[in-house]
């Protein structure tokens, strides 16, 4: 039998933080321990292709991550699970589970531990890309289009909004720089909005290499990528 907690809490670290797509009562900074936000998930729809698969975000294992907790009224909490579980849950790469996040400081409210859905990267499913040199992710990022819209959108957007937080990641600013993604910032900001797409596409035209030839099978797919 489950447990339910008092209170409906739901913990983004991607683009729930700026498109969480539910009605929420109350959005606090939180911070969760054991976890650490990651370019770790293949993406061959929603920012890339079979083809040439994108990176997105997922909560991988270690370290920790700062992001934003969604307090959702109860009356909502059904409708809700239900909106992030045909969201999130689509494809099997990410697991739901609570966790225990560490509510900042707001207005009078004190600091405070609540228990909090977050969607969790699954490491043995095939989409699972770990973690990779920098080098490698900038590559696949600059080049991947998909149906919502370019990786190099997808990683400016996730900088624009953790540094409206405060937030600051070495590794992310890293990526930023070898994509040539703060430069595309520059141009957007400046009037020419279509100029990262226009990147991406004229990287995407770039011939790939021949992927190995590999066993069909869950983890051959990941082979296969790893030869894009």
């Amino acid at each position: 039998m489950s447990i339910e907690p008092a209170e409906t809490w739901i913990f983004g670290y991607g683009s729930l933080m700026w498109s969480p797509g539910f009605a929420h009562a109350e959005a606090r900074r939180a911070k969760l321990a054991g976890y650490h936000r990651a370019f770790c998930v293949y993406s061959i729809h929603y920012r890339g292709t079979e083809r040439r698969p994108g990176l997105v975000l997922g909560l991988d294992r270690g370290g920790a991550c700062e992001g934003i907790a969604f307090r959702v009224a109860p009356e909502a909490r059904k409708a809700t699970l239900a909106y992030l579980r045909a969201r999130e849950l689509i494809y099997g790469v990410y697991r739901e589970a609570l966790v225990p996040v560490d509510l900042a400081h707001a207005n009078e409210d004190p600091p405070r531990t609540v228990w909090a859905t977050a969607y969790i990267a699954e490491r043995c499913h095939p989409a699972y890309a770990g973690c990779q040199p920098l080098a490698r992710e900038a590559h696949l990022i600059r080049r991947s289009i998909g149906r919502g819209g370019t990786n190099l959108d997808y990683l400016l957007s996730t900088r624009r909004h953790l540094l409206d937080l405060g937030i600051r990641e070495p590794r992310l600013e890293r990526l930023v720089a070898l994509t040539g993604a703060g430069r595309m910032q520059e141009a957007n900001a400046s009037g020419s909005a279509s100029r990262s797409v226009a990147l991406a596409r004229a990287w995407a035209a770039k011939p790939a290499r021949r992927p190995s030839t590999v066993r069909d099978n869950r983890f051959g797919y990941r082979a296969k990528l790893a030869g894009l």
